[in-house]
C-alpha cells in the first residue's frame, strides 16, 4: 500500500487473522445461578472477562492502568470525587480499564512499550526496533494456542470474588444468564470528552489548509525508495545520506519530492544536488539521531494549532498497541501522541486522539493502510489532550441468548436505573495468575523487598505461557538473574525487566532492580493492595449499615471529606457516601468500619498511621471514592434474533458506510439484552453487569463451571 512502510501490510494481515481466532474463542456465558442470599456472588459466565479486559475505562496518572488500562477502570481517568488524590493515587494502571482498560496485569503480560508514555514525552519513548517486533509477533501466535489448551488448568488457581472483597448486591431481583463479549463487536466504548459530548467517528474528511503538500507526495517515491530513506531515519545502516535522482527534472517535481521525504520521514532534510549534469535530491540527518522525529519547527505554519486532534475508531486493539501501531507508520515516537484515557482490547472504542505537528493529511492516509482503524474528526488546535479530563464512557454492550423474562430484565434494568451497583473495582485490577497483584502491592509497602522478588519470579501454580514456565523453573533452580532471563523471547514483560535490574544491580539492590519497571507499573501493585482494602471495607460498611447513609459516614464538599452528623443524615443519600483508600492524607469514618480498616491493615502488617514508605513514589496519600454509582443516559431493549453471528447494532463505521440499522423481528431462536449507560471515570462496567445479571464474574468460578466448554 502506498504510504505504508514495506512488510507492515502483511504483518497486519497475519495480526487480523490471529485476532479473529482469538475473537472465535472468547464466548463468554454467563449461567444463571441457583437463587442465594443478597451477600453472595452467585452465577456462572463462560470464561467470563478471560476476555474481560473490558474493565476500567482508563489509565491515568493519579488513578489505577497494560497498560493500561486498564482497561477498565471506566477510563480510569480520575474521578471528580477523586480529585484529592496523592500525588501518585489510588488507582494507577492496572488493566484494562474498565471500560476497558488495558492491561490487568503486569505479571506474564507485556509491559507497555513507547505508548506508556505517550503524552507524557519521557522514558521508553523509542520506536522499538524491527527485531524487537517480530520477536514479539512470533512468540504470540505460539502462546495463544498454548493458552487455549491450560487455560482451564491456569484458572483453577486464579482469584475469586471473594478473595478480593466482592461479595454484596444492591438489587433484589433474581438473576438470569446471557453471553457477554460473544463478539468483540457486543461492547463498545466511546469516550465522554471534556465538554460532556459523546466522541463519535462522523468526518473522514481532512480540513482544508493551503499549505499542505498535494497528495502526490504520497506516490513520488518508490518502494525501494522509501526502504532507503526508511534505513536512512531509523539508522539501520552505515550510510549517512541517500540520493534519489529526478528523473523529470522540473522545479515542481523536484519540490514534491522534498515535501515527500520531510513529511514521510521525520528528522531528516533534503537538499539538491548537480552529479555528472543529472539533478539529485539528497536525504540525510541534521542533527544526528535526536532529529528521529522531531518536529521541524520551521516546517509547520504558525497560524495552525501546534497539534491535530482526531477521533480514533478501533476494533479488538488496546489504546497503547494502537498508539504504537501509529507512531510505527508514521515513523515518530509514540510520546507525540496525547490522549484522555486508555481504552480496552476487546471491545470497539471510539475516543480522542492529540499528536504534535503531525497533519491531518498524513493521519487520514493511515485510512488506506490499517485495518480495523478509522480515523476522521481532524481539527487542528493549540493544546494536547491530558490523562483525565475527560468526563467518562458511554457504553453499548449485548447480553446474547438471555434467559430472563421480559419482568426479569425489567426489574433489573429499573435497579440499575434507579440505584445503581457498587462501585468495586473489577477483578482485572487483581490480575488472572496465582499470585494477585495485591499480595505483590503488599510487599512492597512493608518494605519486603526479598518477597516483592519472589512473588514476581517464583514458579506458579497452574499452567502458564512456556516461556515464563522455562523462565521460573531456571530462576528457582539458579537464582541466575541473567540465566532465567535467557529463557525469555520476550524481554518487556514485567519478569523480563525485573530480571534485567536484578542482572545490572546485584541480588542485594533489589529495590534499584525492582525500578527499571516503568513507574506506573510499578504502582500498579501499590494501587492494586489499596483496591483490595476499599472492596473489603464497602462489603463490611454495606453488611453493618445497608444502603442509606449514617452518622459518621463520609461525604466529599468539593475535595474535601467531612463526616455526616447525626442532625444532618436526611440531607444526604447513599449516592453521596464516599470511602477512603488508605493513605496518610485521608481520614476514616466514625463508626465501626474505622476500626475495620485499622485492624486489616495490622493483619497485613501495616500501620495506617504512617502509609509514608522509605521510597517516596511508594507512600500512599489515599483517595476517596463513592460506594455507588447510579448510571446515566440508561436505556435498554430485548430483541430477537435466530444467527449469532449477526451484528445487534450499527457501529460509527457502519454508519459512515451508509448501511441500514438492523431490522428485527417480533420472534427469534435467542434474546438478547442491549443496554446502553454512561460510568464516570474510575468506575467498571463488569461491576455493572455483574449487578444485572447477579454473577460472579472471576475467572476461576466461570472457568470451574464451564469446563466443557473450553474442551
Amino acid at each position: 500500500m502506498l504510504g505504508c512502510p514495506r512488510g507492515w501490510f502483511l504483518r497486519v494481515a497475519l495480526t487480523s487473522a490471529f485476532l479473529r481466532r482469538q475473537d472465535q474463542r472468547a464466548r463468554i456465558l454467563v449461567a444463571r445461578p441457583a437463587p442465594r442470599a443478597r451477600s453472595q456472588a452467585p452465577g456462572s459466565l463462560k470464561r467470563f472477562l478471560g476476555y474481560l479486559k473490558m474493565e476500567m475505562t482508563e489509565m491515568t496518572s493519579v488513578s489505577l492502568k497494560r497498560g493500561s488500562a486498564a482497561i477498565e477502570d471506566n477510563d480510569s481517568v480520575a474521578p471528580a470525587e477523586e480529585a484529592k488524590r496523592q500525588k501518585v493515587s489510588g488507582c494507577c494502571p492496572a488493566t484494562g480499564q474498565d471500560g476497558l482498560e488495558n492491561s490487568s496485569l503486569p505479571s506474564s503480560e507485556k509491559v507497555p512499550g513507547p505508548p506508556e508514555t505517550a503524552g507524557q514525552g519521557k522514558e521508553n519513548s523509542e520506536v522499538l526496533s524491527e527485531e524487537e517486533e517480530e520477536e514479539d509477533g512470533l512468540s504470540e501466535e505460539g502462546e495463544e494456542e498454548e493458552e487455549a489448551e491450560s487455560f482451564a488448568d491456569m484458572m483453577k488457581h486464579g482469584l475469586t470474588e471473594l478473595d478480593v472483597g466482592i461479595t454484596k448486591f444492591v438489587s433484589s431481583h433474581q438473576g438470569f444468564s446471557g453471553i457477554l463479549k460473544e463478539r468483540y463487536s457486543d461492547f463498545v466504548v466511546h469516550e465522554i470528552g471534556r465538554d460532556g459530548r459523546i466522541s463519535h467517528l462522523s468526518d473522514l474528511s481532512v480540513p482544508v489548509d493551503e499549505e499542505d503538500p498535494s497528495e502526490d507526495v504520497f506516490t513520488v517515491l518508490t518502494a525501494e525508495e522509501k526502504q532507503r530513506l526508511e534505513e536512512l531515519q531509523l539508522f539501520k545502516n552505515k550510510e549517512t545520506s541517500v540520493a534519489i535522482e529526478v528523473i523529470e527534472d522540473t522545479k515542481e517535481k523536484r519540490t514534491i519530492i522534498h515535501q515527500a521525504i520531510k513529511s514521510l520521514f521525520p528528522g531528516l532534510e533534503t537538499k539538491t544536488e548537480d552529479r555528472e549534469g543529472k539533478k539529485y535530491i539528497v536525504a540525510y540527518h541534521a542533527a544526528g539521531k535526536k532529529a528521529l522525529a522531531n518536529p521541524r519547527k520551521h516546517s509547520w505554519p504558525k497560524s495552525r494549532g501546534s497539534y491535530c486532534h482526531f477521533v480514533l475508531y478501533k476494533e479488538n486493539k488496546d489504546t497503547m498497541d494502537a498508539i504504537n501501531l501509529l507512531s510505527k507508520y508514521l515513523r515518530v515516537k509514540p510520546n507525540i501522541f496525547s490522549y484522555m484515557g486508555t481504552k480496552d482490547k476487546r471491545a470497539i472504542t471510539v475516543q480522542e486522539i492529540a499528536v504534535l505537528k503531525i497533519t491531518a493529511q498524513r493521519l487520514a492516509h493511515l485510512n488506506k493502510c490499517l485495518m480495523n482503524f478509522k480515523l476522521g474528526n481532524f481539527s487542528y488546535q493549540k493544546n494536547p489532550l491530558k490523562l483525565g479530563e475527560l468526563q467518562g464512557n458511554h457504553f453499548t454492550v449485548v447480553l446474547r441468548n438471555i434467559t430472563g423474562t421480559d419482568n426479569q430484565v425489567e426489574q433489573a434494568m429499573n435497579s440499575l436505573k434507579e440505584i445503581g451497583f457498587i462501585n468495586y473495582y473489577g477483578m482485572q485490577r487483581f490480575g488472572t495468575t496465582a499470585v494477585p497483584t495485591y499480595q505483590v502491592g503488599r510487599a512492597i509497602l512493608q518494605n519486603s523487598w526479598t518477597e516483592v522478588m519472589d512473588l514476581i519470579l517464583k514458579p506458579r501454580s497452574g499452567a502458564e505461557k512456556g516461556y515464563l514456565v522455562k523462565c521460573r523453573e531456571e530462576w528457582a533452580k539458579t537464582k541466575d538473574p541473567a540465566a532465567a532471563l535467557r529463557k525469555l523471547p520476550v524481554k518487556r514483560c514485567v519478569e523480563g525487566q525485573l530480571l534485567r535490574g536484578l542482572s545490572k544491580y546485584g541480588m542485594k539492590n533489589i529495590v534499584s532492580a525492582f525500578g527499571i519497571i516503568p513507574r506506573n507499573n510499578r504502582l500498579m501493585y501499590i494501587h492494586s493492595y489499596q483496591s483490595y482494602v476499599w472492596n473489603n471495607m464497602v462489603s463490611k460498611r454495606i453488611d453493618e449499615y445497608g444502603l442509606k447513609p449514617v452518622p459518621g459516614d463520609l461525604v466529599l464538599k468539593g475535595a474535601t471529606a467531612t463526616f455526616i452528623e447525626e442532625d444532618d443524615v436526611n440531607n444526604y443519600s447513599i449516592h453521596d457516601v464516599v470511602m477512603p483508600l488508605p493513605g496518610f492524607d485521608v481520614i476514616y469514618p466514625k463508626h465501626k468500619i474505622s476500626e475495620a480498616y485499622r485492624e486489616m491493615l495490622t493483619a497485613d502488617n501495616l500501620d495506617i498511621d504512617n502509609m509514608r514508605h522509605k521510597i517516596r513514589d511508594y507512600s500512599l496519600s489515599g483517595a476517596y471514592r463513592k460506594i455507588i454509582i447510579r448510571p446515566q443516559n440508561v436505556s435498554w431493549e430485548v430483541v430477537a434474533y435466530d444467527d449469532p453471528k449477526i451484528p445487534l447494532f450499527n457501529t460509527d463505521v457502519d454508519n459512515l458506510e451508509g448501511k441500514p440499522p438492523p431490522v428485527f423481528a417480533s420472534e427469534g431462536k435467542y434474546r438478547a439484552l442491549k443496554m446502553d449507560f454512561s460510568l464516570p471515570p474510575s468506575t467498571y462496567a463488569t461491576m455493572a453487569i455483574r449487578e444485572v445479571l447477579k454473577m460472579d464474574t472471576s475467572i476461576k468460578n466461570q472457568t470451574q463451571l464451564n469446563t466443557t466448554w473450553l474442551r
